[in-house]
């Protein structure tokens, strides 16, 4: 942006922090009714940002480091514990009054706009980290034959294995951050030229998938709120958060987010809707857990359409897998990395469970409660509505954080836009799959209809 801008300068994390905290509450705190659950849900979205704080801290010591990293660790997980139980309790909430911001639709569009301007300009001028850089030539490497016959291809498996479950064609992008900068020597042309394309995919799909979240919370409020002022809102309050300005081109962080929202976008056609989903589960893994949440709103009608669709997507992924794995041993070890096939005691521990003050053994109770809750969802509440369905996404989502052996806690981008829209929407009761949804695998067009009415 300096070349656009006079001696613009990026802003640091703990100044967005402040200076975005101060214009969240200006937009969205309800000052006429203090204790309401929109100011606590906002408080809480601000309060996220200071772990996001400590973790960036960078102390005179290593104990000093590990001791802020600790703190921020601690910090994200008691706020997300506390969004967790909220989520879990949103179907309770029947009276839902609307709410609507301190600003007008021409100034949330204008200030919305100006945000994902900038945004956007951050991806296409941040740098990649030295880690990621790594990884990408280790991920490289495991596609070339002559690795293959030197040894190498097992010890780049090995590298790769800190990113966890996922799809291991993502870990060709490095991430590109506004936060941290690069520091290697110079690259060789060869090198050079494949990491400038790596890099450049890396900036598009974060673009793309940045554009698609904001678009979809627009679209979600438009067609399912039947208020385009509450989804571009929800929006605004996305772009603004420090979380959005700190991770905003990792793409593993927000390709997912931005497939499960389309799939919240395209409930009305199941097929669509769990195509999205496949993708998500073959790119990250993770939101296979939402398959019982998403099976049980399906299944007075629609299901076996929804199960059609992420067979599909994960059939396709599995496919390209296949087509650019250079040998079967290499197909069938990327192949067990997409789908987690791993046990939970084998697994590398990075971020929260890889602290000294962190026993792993603790882990797994922590997996059992999510397994528990996961099931107990699935059954509970019946029949489920959209805002259900909502709801009981974010929760599952974020309860996978609490047990992610790979930085748990930081992956705020899968459930976030979905949470901010549970924040701001109206009673969906009388969205249900049955009510909603065509008997048909190609439904004929219908008379015209009035569309259900929105409860207040």
């Amino acid at each position: 942006m300096s070349e656009i801008l006079f001696q613009y300068y990026p802003v640091r994390l703990t100044t967005w922090f402040y200076l975005a905290s101060l214009l969240s509450i200006a937009l969205f705190f309800k000052f006429n009714r203090v204790w309401s659950v929109r100011n606590l849900d906002l408080l809480g979205l601000v309060l996220l940002a200071p772990g996001l704080v400590a973790l960036e801290y960078v102390g005179e010591t290593e104990s000093v480091k590990i001791a802020a990293r600790t703190l921020g660790f601690a910090w994200i997980f008691a706020v997300s514990g506390a969004f967790l139980v909220r989520m879990l309790f949103d179907s309770m909430m029947v009276r839902r009054p609307l709410l609507e911001p301190n600003l007008t639709t021409g100034g949330l569009v204008f200030l919305g706009s100006s945000l994902l301007v900038f945004l956007l300009a951050n991806i296409v001028n941040s740098k990649p980290q030295k880690q990621d850089v790594e990884s990408v030539a280790a991920a490289a490497r495991l596609r070339d034959p002559a690795a293959q016959r030197d040894g190498s291809a097992q010890r780049d498996a090995d590298q790769l294995a800190r990113y966890g479950p996922g799809y291991p064609l993502l870990f060709l992008l490095p991430q590109v951050s506004t936060q941290r900068f690069l520091a290697n020597a110079d690259p060789g042309p060869d090198e050079a030229a494949r990491r400038a394309i790596y890099e450049t995919t890396a900036r598009v799909m974060a673009i793309l998938s940045q554009l698609a979240i904001v678009a979809g919370m627009v679209v979600i409020g438009w067609k399912h709120f039947e208020s385009v002022k509450l989804g571009i809102a929800a929006a605004v309050l996305y772009l603004l958060l420090p979380y959005t300005a700190w991770m905003n081109s990792s793409v593993d962080h927000v390709l997912p987010g931005a497939l499960v929202l389309w799939a919240v976008v395209a409930y009305r056609r199941p097929f669509v809707a769990g195509s999205l989903l496949g993708l998500a589960i073959g790119t990250i893994y993770y939101p296979v857990f939402l398959l019982p949440l998403w099976c049980s709103f399906y299944w007075e009608r629609g299901v076996r359409r929804f199960a059609a669709g992420v067979g599909t997507a994960l059939l396709a992924l599995v496919a390209a897998l296949w087509l650019t794995s250079p040998d079967t041993a290499v197909f069938l070890g990327q192949l067990r990395q997409m789908f987690g096939w791993i046990f939970p005691s084998d697994v590398s521990l990075e971020g929260f469970w890889a602290l000294p003050s962190s026993d792993g053994v603790f882990r797994l109770p922590v997996l059992a409660a999510f397994i528990a809750m996961m099931a107990t969802l699935a059954i509970w509440p019946s029949p489920k509505n959209l805002g259900t369905l909502m709801s009981c996404t974010a929760a599952v989502l974020l309860g996978t954080q609490f047990w992610k052996a790979h930085n748990g806690g930081l992956f705020m981008a899968w459930w976030l836009p979905v949470l901010l829209l549970v924040v701001f929407r109206p009673n969906l009761e009388n969205r249900v799959a049955l009510l909603m949804l065509d008997a048909e695998w190609f439904p004929r067009r219908r008379a015209s209809t009035a569309p259900p009415g929105r409860a207040a």
